[in-house]
């Protein structure tokens, strides 16, 4: 024999072993399966969370706006244009090597 397994004997392996273990594998892929899909369950409850609270806010300011009642803006944003004049002088740099 070389040490090495077939699909065959890995079969036959797995054939031998006891009810227990079974189980036992069993009741751990079902447990990893529910904690699986309560994970994603609670990420999209998460996003459904948040997606209401967004279009909550966004209905308000609707109703607000169709009855006339506007939110408080925002102070206008001033644009300042400030002009300088300046002067510069263009300066030669000289090599001063004798």
């Amino acid at each position: 024999m070389n040490g090495r397994m077939n699909g065959k004997q890995f079969l036959e392996m797995l054939a031998r072993l006891p009810a227990r273990v079974w189980l036992q594998a069993i009741i751990g892929l079902i447990g990893f399966i529910v904690l699986a899909v309560l994970g994603f369950a609670v990420i999209a409850g998460v996003a459904a969370v948040v997606l209401i609270a967004i279009l909550a806010f966004k209905a308000k300011a609707w109703f607000a706006g169709l009855f006339g009642r506007r939110p408080p803006a925002e102070p206008p944003v001033r644009e300042i244009r400030q002009v300088t004049d300046v002067q510069y002088e263009i300066v030669e740099k000289k090599d001063d090597r004798p």
